[in-house]
C-alpha cells in the first residue's frame, strides 16, 4: 500500500488574477511586464482603457476592434460595458479559436475595491463556469503608500484582500521607510506574501496559483494560504533599524480593519460549523472583506478548503493530497469596523464545540 495521493483532477476554467494598487503604484510597469513576457504563457490582460495600460507600442504586433495582441502573444483589451460581458466576449473568441490565452489579468484601476468584483466572478453563473479567481495581487508604492493609506480606505481595502502584497520603489525610499510600510501591511494582512520587485521584475509564476480553492493545491500552499506569515527577512539588511515592531498606535483607516486566525485541535460537525458561518455572515456579511480556511469535518478523512468574501463563498474543494495524523482545522477572518474581541468572540462558538481536556 502506498501513501501516494491520488493525482487531482484538472480544473479546465480559466484562472483570473486582480491586480490592484492605487496611481503611481506600479501597475503599468508589471503590466507591461506581463504582457511582454511569454514565458508565463499567453496572458489576456483586461484594463479600463489601453492609454491607461501604458502599452509599450513596439511591443505590439496588431490592433483588432478592443484586442491588442502583443508579440509574445499575450493580448489587452478595454472593458467595454460590464466587466463580465468583457470576459465572456474574450471568452467567446477564444472558443472560436480567434484568441489564443491561458489566464486573465483585470486591472482594477477606477473600480479600486477588488472585493466587488470578487464577488462578481463567483456569483455569476456564466463566469464562474468558465472562469475561476487565481488571486489578487496587490501593488503599494515604498514612497508614498503610507500617505495613501492615511488617505484612503480602499487603499487599506486593497491589501487586506491580498493573496500577494507587492512593494514597489523601494529602491526610492530609506531603509526604514521600508521597514515601517512592510511591518504595516503585515498587520493589515498577516496572511499574504510581501516582495519587493525593482522595476516590475519577478521570477516567472509569481503572479499565479495563489489561491488555495483549486482542485490540484498542494498541502505546502494551502497551509501557507491559511497561516500569518513569518517576518521579511530582507526587511532589515544592514542591520542598523530596529526588529522590534512600531510603537505608534495603528492609523485611524487601519484600525477599521480587523484579522483573526484560529487553529482548532478536533475536527467540528458540519452543523457546528454551517451554524456559525450562517451566524456571521447574517450578522455582519457586508463587513467581511474574507473569510478562509481549512476545516476538518467529523467523519471525513480529508479537508476541506473554503473561501469567502462578503455573503459569497466559493465551492469547497477537497485537499485530496493530505496525508498524516494532524486534523487541526485552521480558520483565517478579515473584516471591516470590527474589533479583533468581536471576532475572537464569533470563533468562540466553535471553540466551545471542541472537546474539554479531562481533569485528573
Amino acid at each position: 500500500m502506498t501513501d501516494t495521493p491520488p493525482p487531482a483532477p484538472t480544473d479546465p476554467r480559466v484562472p483570473v488574477t486582480l491586480l490592484t494598487g492605487f496611481l503611481g503604484a506600479g501597475k503599468t510597469t508589471l503590466l507591461n511586464r506581463v504582457l511582454e513576457d511569454a514565458s508565463d504563457g499567453k496572458v489576456a490582460v483586461i484594463v479600463n482603457e489601453f492609454g491607461e495600460a501604458g502599452l509599450d507600442h513596439d511591443l505590439i504586433q496588431s490592433v483588432e476592434d478592443e484586442v491588442v495582441l502583443m508579440q509574445s502573444g499575450c493580448l489587452c483589451c478595454s472593458v467595454r460595458g460590464e466587466l463580465p460581458e468583457t470576459i465572456a466576449r474574450l471568452l467567446d473568441r477564444r472558443e472560436a479559436g480567434a484568441l489564443q490565452f491561458e489566464r486573465i489579468v483585470i486591472e482594477t484601476t477606477g473600480m479600486a475595491n477588488p472585493g466587488p468584483i470578487l464577488k462578481i466572478m463567483m456569483m455569476d453563473t456564466t463566469l464562474s463556469r468558465h472562469t475561476r479567481v487565481d488571486g489578487v495581487v496587490t501593488l503599494v508604492d515604498a514612497v508614498n503608500g503610507a500617505t495613501t493609506l492615511d488617505a484612503q480606505f480602499e487603499a487599506v481595502s486593497q491589501v487586506a484582500l491580498a493573496d500577494l502584497i507587492l512593494i514597489s520603489k523601494t529602491d526610492l525610499a530609506s531603509e526604514p521607510k521600508n521597514k515601517a510600510l512592510t511591518e504595516r501591511l503585515r498587520a493589515l494582512n498577516e496572511t499574504a506574501p510581501i516582495l519587493h520587485p525593482v522595476l516590475g521584475e519577478l521570477p516567472p509564476n509569481t503572479l499565479w496559483n495563489l489561491t488555495s480553492v483549486r482542485e490540484d493545491i498542494a498541502v505546502d500552499h494551502a497551509l501557507a494560504w491559511t497561516t500569518p506569515q513569518p517576518a521579511d527577512p530582507f526587511a532589515n539588511l544592514s542591520g542598523l533599524s530596529s526588529s522590534t515592531p512600531m510603537a505608534e498606535p495603528a492609523p485611524l483607516h487601519d484600525q477599521r480593519i480587523g484579522s483573526v486566525s484560529v487553529v482548532l485541535e478536533h475536527p467540528l460537525t458540519d452543523a457546528a460549523f454551517d451554524l456559525w458561518l450562517n451566524t456571521l455572515t447574517a450578522l455582519r456579511g457586508n463587513d467581511l472583506l474574507r473569510v478562509k480556511g481549512i476545516v476538518f469535518l467529523e467523519g471525513l478523512d480529508i479537508p476541506f478548503v473554503f473561501h469567502g468574501v462578503q455573503q459569497v463563498f466559493e465551492r469547497p474543494v477537497p485537499l485530496r493530497s493530505w496525508r498524516g495524523s494532524d486534523r487541526r482545522s485552521r480558520i483565517v477572518v478579515i473584516a471591516r469596523d470590527m474589533t479583533r474581541p468581536e471576532l475572537m468572540r464569533s470563533l468562540d462558538m466553535l471553540r466551545a464545540t471542541q472537546p474539554q481536556p479531562q481533569e485528573t
